[in-house]
């Protein structure tokens, strides 16, 4: 059968409903409006709630704005702040942490390169405190960063580089940048979610690895993600609804022609979606042409986010000196 893919817990949800018009037992569901952004809190909370969302239990935090594809510096600046206090929350700050932050993805593929462009926006200190022999610091968080590359240029397994870095440096909560996939085009590149229960890295390409959480890594994990792409074989299935049901309100009701379209399976659509799809091993993913600028984007808000929300002494007044 054909199976709808996307690494937001949101959308899971919402697919849910669609299909038993209810909420899923074992799942909470809050949702609010501040400032132009929609903010989506899904709380796994039972083996059932993990079971039916096919994903781990835990919390997973949403801020949908359409307006981050084309983002003027005054909506950047908003959006990062929101997304500071929510990583606050999730993270429990208190003055004195130690924070490994990793930059997942490929960095010679646009929309992979979300996790290595936001490492490179962030203000590390760990080589500070180790100059300067302190332990620890009112203003700033011992913070370093790492973006391990991926398996097909290293040859070396994600989780194990950092398996190995988290032994060495010991942080006390590791914070992981990954690109994701949608299952709408909308919500591509207009969509952050946090997430208590770790990461697959590759997940947003189709790739996924040994997962990063705190059952494999001994830390907790709080994964940073962005839909930068959607599958195609998704999106040719939603294409295909929306032609069926253009068509139905053409024809009339009882005619042949209505009940074949009405009639039509899944499993019939995805053979038609596997076929067109079948000489790029229907492994196609699509972002929209503009990924560069929005991946840049992107990065700023999430790289000024991480540094206002671990260095109690950085706000927004300065927070920019560390972009490049």
């Amino acid at each position: 059968m054909f199976q709808i893919r996307t690494d937001l817990a949101m959308e899971v949800r919402e697919l849910y409903q669609e299909e038993k018009q209810q909420e899923i037992p074992g799942v909470a569901v809050q949702q609010d409006e501040l400032k132009g952004v929609t903010i989506t809190r899904v709380e796994i909370l039972d083996q059932h709630g993990e079971k039916v969302m096919g994903k781990a239990i835990g919390k997973y935090i949403t801020l949908e704005c359409v307006g981050l594809r084309r983002p003027d510096a005054d909506l950047k600046d908003e959006v990062s702040q929101l997304l500071a206090k929510e990583i606050r929350a999730l993270v429990n700050i208190d003055k004195y942490i130690k924070v490994l932050v990793v930059g997942l993805g490929n960095n010679d593929v646009t929309p992979d390169a979300l996790g290595p462009k936001v490492i490179s926006k962030l203000f590390v200190t760990r080589h500070l405190f180790k100059l300067y022999n302190k332990e620890n610091d009112e203003e700033l968080a011992e913070l370093s960063a790492i973006s391990p590359g991926v398996m097909g240029t290293t040859g070396i397994e994600t989780g194990e580089i950092i398996k190995g870095i988290v032994e060495n440096v010991k942080p006390d909560i590791v914070l992981a940048v990954d690109a994701l996939a949608s299952r709408k085009m909308e919500r591509v590149n207009t969509t952050i979610q946090l997430s208590t229960s770790g990461i697959h890295p590759g997940s947003g390409v189709g790739n996924k690895r040994q997962a990063l959480d705190e059952k494999t890594l001994g830390i907790p994990v709080i994964a940073i993600g962005v839909p930068t792409v959607v599958d195609a074989a998704t999106l040719t299935n939603d294409t295909i609804q929306l032609v069926i049901k253009a068509f139905s309100k053409q024809a009339k009701v009882g005619s042949q022609f209505y009940n074949m379209l009405a009639e039509l399976k899944e499993e019939e659509k995805y053979h038609m979606i596997k076929e067109v799809l079948e000489p790029y091993s229907a492994n196609v993913m699509v972002t929209p042409k503009e990924v560069d600028e929005i991946i840049l984007n992107l990065s700023h808000i999430i790289a000024n986010a991480i540094n206002i929300a671990l260095h109690p002494a950085i706000d927004l007044k300065d927070v920019n000196r560390y972009i490049h």
